[in-house]
């Protein structure tokens, strides 16, 4: 287990739409003319997630988020490009209308024992985001549940540590709960062609940016991957 962790992030804005590929194509040129793309981007300028999504057994974190509560919890394990040599455990807290993340990089070794809804391993860590997490794994049966799979595109800017994203090609696996798996079956939670644009940032948005927006078709929504991906699933 590497000890490392993203320090508990600072609450920050994040607004979720539903935008159509062409507009998204366009909003794209028109960024990437005041933003930078992320440095871990291929030549395309995108890398592929995929997230393990946890839940108890009283499925807390998907009626939540159905219900609308303002104080809810997601935990989640996530790897970049199929890789296992960056894995984080992650927890997304929502708190009011802004959200907190907090992160720890964990071993293959861990991740495969939680993969199997294995906890012990999350004692010897000695991490507070781990200890939280096998808290809720023995008292609340927190498991994995279901895997999201998508392409994503980063434009990012200094200012208000602005990162706009467009998440394309949205999949899940349905119960399957092999993180590294490449030959997983996946289908499509969105049979219309949308994708999903993402805005997040810390106290307000730039003019610059903003402007840009507010010219740009998008549905603002409440959209959460994690919902989208399990809502065709039998919840059990």
């Amino acid at each position: 287990m590497r000890n490392e962790e993203h320090a508990s992030f600072p609450e920050r804005h994040e607004l979720k739409y539903f935008i159509n590929k062409g507009d998204m194509i366009a909003l794209g040129h028109k960024l990437g003319g005041i933003m930078k793309a992320d440095s871990h981007a291929d030549e395309r300028g995108e890398y592929f997630i995929r997230s393990l999504y946890f839940d108890d057994a009283y499925n807390t974190a998907y009626y939540d988020k159905m219900s609308g509560v303002m104080g809810r919890d997601k935990y989640r394990i996530r790897i970049y490009n199929l890789s296992d040599q960056v894995i984080f455990l992650e927890r997304k807290r929502k708190v009011g209308d802004l959200i907190q993340k907090s992160s720890a990089r964990i071993s293959r070794k861990l991740c495969e024992q939680l993969m199997d809804g294995n906890p012990k391993g999350l004692l010897k860590a000695q991490h507070p985001l781990l200890d939280d997490m096998y808290r809720e794994m023995r008292t609340k049966l927190l498991r994995p549940v279901v895997i999201v799979d998508y392409t994503r595109e980063t434009f990012v800017l200094p200012v208000e540590n602005v990162r706009i994203t467009f998440d394309k090609q949205l999949r899940t696996a349905g119960r399957a709960t092999d993180l590294f798996n490449p030959h997983l079956l996946t289908v499509s939670p969105l049979d219309d062609g949308r994708e999903i644009l993402e805005v997040k940032y810390d106290h307000f948005l730039p003019d610059t940016v903003s402007t840009l927006l507010s010219d740009t078709p998008a549905v603002r929504s409440a959209i959460s991957k994690y919902v989208l991906c399990r809502r065709f699933e039998p919840l059990s």
